[in-house]
């Protein structure tokens, strides 16, 4: 291996950074507002809706810091495929606050189906409006930034099979602001039905709902971020591409492994049994790299074994 040989494959998100640090300041700002409005309008709903949405600025931090650091540390011999999982590692433990908040809205929400409590709802519809307002202003900066991303990366791939790679810790980001989102909605069709037509239990059926739809929104990024953090990609589709290109030589897979380093990228290993002296790592190398999204290979050659023999 040369002394220039890297093993960083993944550049990073820098646009998703900054776009993720100023959802986080606008999220903390309304967390304040909601808060000190609950306090003085004596209103619990919107006291409780500050401190749920102070969880949405804790994980958007973490989504921040998350990206720092795989920046920070990208040179550093210790990560020996590079820094790109700190950030799958945030998503991941940003989805699980999430799924804890989820939990807490659907027992609050049951709770006060039962035990109904008064609602000042001037104040807490304007607050709650406002709120709605905020995060559809982050959710727009985190979704333009997705949107050009895929483009960007269609552009690049267009020539090749694997499929588009999502940031997981800009979309862990962005689901929280969509859960919040999706819960300033609910605040404020049941906070109007609340008022004009005396349907005060609206508030907790559509707080179910909402807690529902959380957590399943929670579960489907959980289950990709787990996949990636667990090495689990030998069903992806590139692992096919692979053995196919192997196929093509005259010698026998012992042994194969694929992993991801990378948002759409991936590295291997390789063991063959090969019966010809021609065959070197070289020639395997050159025919896997039609494919673009693999990024680091290694080869090991051996002579063949006394019985067949093909690990798949």
């Amino acid at each position: 291996m040369s002394a220039s040989h890297s093993h960083i494959f993944d550049e990073g998100n820098p646009l998703a950074e900054k776009k993720v640090l100023i959802a986080t300041l606008f999220t903390g700002a309304m967390m304040l507002v909601e808060i000190v409005g609950g306090i003085l309008f004596n209103s619990m709903a919107l006291l409780a809706d500050g401190w749920h949405m102070s969880s949405h600025m804790l994980a958007l931090g973490v989504a921040y810091l998350a990206y720092r650091a795989a920046r920070r540390y990208a040179q550093d011999p210790r990560f020996c495929f590079g820094t790109w999982k700190i950030e799958i590692l945030a998503g991941y433990s940003s989805t699980i606050a999430l799924m804890g908040v989820a939990l807490m809205m659907g027992f609050h929400s049951i709770e006060r189906l039962f035990n109904p409590l008064a609602i000042h709802y001037n104040e807490a519809i304007s607050i709650a409006v406002l709120g709605l307002v905020v995060n559809i202003v982050c959710l727009w900066l985190l979704h333009t930034d997705s949107h050009h991303q895929h483009k960007h990366e269609h552009h690049e791939q267009h020539h090749h099979h694997h499929h588009h790679e999502q940031d997981l810790n800009q979309k862990a980001a962005f689901l929280h602001i969509v859960a919040d989102a999706a819960t300033s909605v609910f605040a404020i069709i049941a906070l109007i039905a609340g008022k004009y037509f005396g349907w005060d239990f609206l508030d907790a059926v559509l707080g179910i709902i909402g807690a529902l739809l959380v957590g399943k929104w929670s579960w489907n990024v959980l289950s990709q971020a787990g996949k990636t953090l667990l090495d689990a990609e030998m069903d992806a589709p590139v692992v096919a591409e692979i053995r196919e290109v192997l196929a093509s030589f005259e010698a026998i897979v012992t042994d194969l492994h694929v992993w991801k380093v990378g948002k759409g990228k991936f590295a291997c290993i390789i063991a063959l049994n090969n019966a010809t002296k021609d065959l070197s790592p070289a020639h395997i190398r050159q025919a896997l790299s039609i494919h673009e999204e693999i990024v680091h290979i290694s080869v090991e050659i051996n002579p063949p074994l006394s019985t067949d023999t093909d690990i798949r």
